[in-house]
């Protein structure tokens, strides 16, 4: 048995309680990890609160973001071995002591980088990564970022400024110097005005991460022929055939993505901001404060000592 935070209804955070589950068996592919940190993603809340219609089958442990020690091997994985500190996926859970997950979802993590920054890569470095890569960015685009501060928005800064972009990106002042620490050419408040004046038609690609009134209030910044991805929603597929600006859809990054990303971490080129670090057991605290917004970098748990 282990200790894992699980829910057995849809609810607000009260429902998470850490209780005993069995501790899982690694299949076929698979490896058993000693988690270190989970991430704690905006998705997490969002399925708890059952806003997402998709199946859920109770109880629910959260999350998919981890880092941490292998402790077991199933059978026909290669390349990895027990005792190797890794970060990755899971879709078992990771709000617990341990977890499970396809060996080609999981990646060594470098020893410079802590379990909690490794835990900020899935779901935040990895969807920033793979919108960078599949807009095409390149040298000399105009790049917009909404919420260029958050677990998402940091990476996309620094992937599309590596990529030699200018960017321009939205956050609350207490992170404008911050956004401009990691890349930022043009940081725009969004708390003092309106954020589109005088960038009609002028960006290659948006990236937006807030959704509602601000996904709709972007769509005249983008060229025709430019790209525009939300994660914030479902992507308006239709509007951007009508509109000639190419949608692109959120994708799950390859155990190669994870490995180049970790590597420019390693290298100093791509920093991650870990927000607030919780204890296991203060699950329903960190998705209060996930659910508050506005923050700096990702919010991540701690489990074990």
């Amino acid at each position: 048995m282990m200790q894992a935070i699980r829910y057995h209804k849809h609810g607000g955070p009260e429902v998470l309680q850490l209780e005993q589950a069995p501790k899982p068996v690694p299949q076929d592919g698979e490896v058993l990890v000693r988690i270190a940190a989970a991430g704690v993603l905006p998705v997490d809340w969002k399925i708890r609160k059952g806003l997402f219609p998709m199946p859920v089958k109770f109880p629910v442990i959260p999350g998919t973001a981890f880092a941490g020690v292998i402790e077991g091997v199933g059978p026909g994985v290669n390349g990895l071995q027990i005792g190797q500190e890794v970060f990755g996926r899971s879709t078992n859970g990771t709000y617990a002591e341990y977890t499970t997950a396809p060996a080609d979802s999981v990646a060594v993590k470098p020893f410079s980088i802590s379990f909690a920054e490794a835990a900020t890569i899935s779901g935040g470095a990895t969807t920033a990564w793979c919108a960078i890569k599949n807009a095409a960015v390149k040298a000399g685009d105009r790049v917009f970022i909404h919420g260029a501060g958050g677990g998402v928005g940091l990476f996309a800064v620094q992937f599309a400024k590596w990529k030699g972009a200018n960017v321009i990106g939205t956050a609350g002042p207490s992170n404008i110097d911050f956004i401009r620490s990691i890349g930022v050419d043009t940081a725009i408040d969004y708390t003092a005005g309106p954020f589109e004046v005088g960038l009609e038609g002028q960006v290659d690609f948006m990236l937006d991460t807030i959704g509602g009134s601000t996904l709709e209030r972007s769509w005249p910044l983008v060229k025709q022929g430019g790209a525009f991805l939300t994660i914030a929603g479902q992507p308006p597929i239709e509007r951007g055939q009508k509109e000639g600006i190419r949608v692109l859809r959120s994708a799950i990054a390859a155990k190669q993505d994870l490995i180049d990303i970790a590597e420019l971490m390693e290298k100093g080129i791509v920093q991650t901001s870990v927000q607030a670090v919780f204890p296991l057991s203060d699950a329903s605290q960190a998705h209060i404060r996930s659910e508050e917004g506005h923050g700096r970098g990702r919010i991540v748990l701690r489990s074990g000592n």
